[in-house]
């Protein structure tokens, strides 16, 4: 009657209450989006198959017989997995010590166990347990006083107990979607909070000191404006990641459906491509940025101008959103995995999708560590730099490298190897990878490449002094600042050729941008 009824979307809550059976509900192929809470109890058999509708399940509770389903969802399996049926749970709730027996019981003949109409057998392995009690009716634990007859009906020793039924569920998860939480370990769902707090926090504080500074707009400012907002929905990517799973922590199962084929998965993915992308293209910019402005630092009509940053920067937003936005036109997918990472390679153009943006994520890092190698040649000659400002730089240096290559290294090789089919990291332990490495540069950055430099520090309590704090140290910067730009000014008007100081003093700043 229920089967293959297009129409049926609903059973009434009330519909199977007090009725006897049904031991077998088929509900396959129809549009019903959820199950009666009662009436369930005498389901034996479960058939749901291409019911794409029913997302969500009952109390396990309420399936207190089920002894098999066949269901749509591989996730729904999970809830099962652990679920036994009445007679196991009666059972193994109270003779927790007979297996001695059900081993000798599996030696005895059958017949000897069926005819045996005064429980005998089961009596002397009680007995045995409980050699305290004198006959049957003064032991605490009589099979009298433990079952009531109505429900041991048909009960047989050595079949219920001795060999319990097991529940069996189709289809079974697969190794994109384990029977798990959406971070699955405890600790990660404490870091994720750390970590995206971390990141949102700092980069706000970045775009706020840098949109409200009353300083020109120069061209690193304005590229590290679109890192630290690049960097800020890395953060919101994590908050959305953190705040699901926090609402569905131990029944994720039952939220799998709505979650990853629903519009906060698709817009968690896009966030986290988009931003990972973006901060990478942006990062690449500001240290060829860097090298050009080094390289030629007294060649004023080679300067980088923020005429020519923009279309720049405009180019890396067409690049990633557009990247971002393949998955939700069907290149890859983010309903894949419940973290909303595009990790569908079904297809030859998926796979093809998630090599692309891993070479150029890799050809990213090269380009950046071959600038700075550039960078540090040029600033060790001792003519330009002393000795400790030599050893600053290069240790700056190698902090801005090593935080790129601890996020990308382990991410690209375990995604390339993932990417053709031959995985060598679960799913499971791809979120330790989520949560400690691939946002390492979202809460690196805004201190690396801003809140430590001192053109920020001087903004900020520039900023702070507004709102009436910190007005001595803004004080402060704001006199060192006009005394360095007095005393450049007029070494600039009296000397006729650039200096090697002022060469030193150019990489220097170059660097502290």
């Amino acid at each position: 009657i229920l089967k293959d009824n297009k129409n049926l979307r609903r059973i009434h809550n009330e519909a199977l209450r007090g009725a006897t059976g049904p031991d077998v509900l088929d509900i396959s192929s129809t549009a019903l989006e959820s199950l009666p809470s009662y009436g369930l109890e005498a389901i034996q058999v479960l058939n749901a198959t291409s019911s794409y509708s029913l997302k969500r399940l009952p109390p396990l509770d309420k399936f207190s017989s089920l002894l098999e389903a066949v269901l749509t969802y591989p996730s729904h399996c999970c809830a099962f997995r652990n679920l036994r049926t009445e007679k196991q749970n009666l059972l193994l709730s109270i003779f927790d010590n007979f297996s001695k027996e059900c081993e000798s019981s599996m030696r005895k003949p059958t017949n000897k166990i069926l005819d045996d109409p005064n429980n005998t057998l089961l009596w002397s392995a009680e007995k045995n347990m409980h050699p305290f009690a004198i006959d049957e009716e003064s032991s605490p634990y009589s099979y009298s006083t433990l079952f009531d007859d109505s429900k041991m009906t048909g009960f047989d020793f050595e079949y219920d107990f001795c060999q319990p039924k097991v529940l069996t569920c189709t289809p079974e998860p697969d190794a994109f979607n384990p029977c798990e939480d959406i971070l699955g370990y405890s600790f990660l769902r404490v870091l994720i909070w750390f970590i995206n707090i971390l990141a949102i926090a700092g980069n706000f504080t970045v775009l706020l000191v840098l949109l409200t500074s009353h300083y020109k707009l120069t061209v690193p400012r304005f590229l590290m404006c679109n890192l630290s907002f690049a960097d800020f929905c890395m953060g919101l990517y994590l908050l959305l990641i953190a705040s699901v799973d926090a609402q569905t922590s131990g029944q994720y199962y039952n939220h799998a459906i709505d979650w990853q084929t629903g519009s906060g998965c698709s817009a968690a993915g896009f966030f986290t491509v988009f931003a990972s992308e973006l901060s990478v293209y942006t990062l690449t910019v500001i240290t060829v940025e860097r090298w050009h402005t080094i390289t030629y630092a007294m060649q004023l009509d080679r300067k980088l101008r923020l005429r020519h940053a923009v279309p720049i920067m405009l180019g890396g937003w067409i690049f990633s959103i557009g990247i971002a936005v393949l998955p939700l036109l069907g290149v890859s997918s983010y309903m894949k995995v419940s973290i909303c990472l595009p990790m569908d390679i079904e297809t030859g153009l998926s796979q093809a999708y998630i090599l692309l943006i891993l070479v150029l994520n890799v050809v990213a890092f090269i380009v950046i560590c071959a600038c700075y190698i550039k960078i540090y040649v040029a600033v060790q000659n001792p003519e330009l730099v002393a000795a400790n400002k030599d050893t600053k730089v290069a240790k700056r240096m190698a902090i801005l490298i090593f935080t790129d290559f601890t996020c990308m290294a382990p991410i690209s090789f375990f995604a390339i190897s993932a990417a053709f089919k031959v995985p060598l990291i679960t799913v499971t332990n791809s979120k330790i990878l989520l949560v400690l490495f691939y946002p390492v540069n979202s809460c690196a950055n805004p201190f690396l490449y801003a809140i430590f430099t001192k053109a920020f520090r001087r903004d900020f309590f520039l900023l702070m002094s507004k709102l009436g704090c910190c007005k001595n140290r803004a004080e402060l910067y704001r006199m060192n600042y006009f005394s360095a730009y007095n005393s450049n000014c007029k070494n600039s008007g009296s000397a006729t050729a650039p200096s090697k100081a002022s060469q030193a003093f150019l990489l220097l700043s170059a660097l502290e941008k």
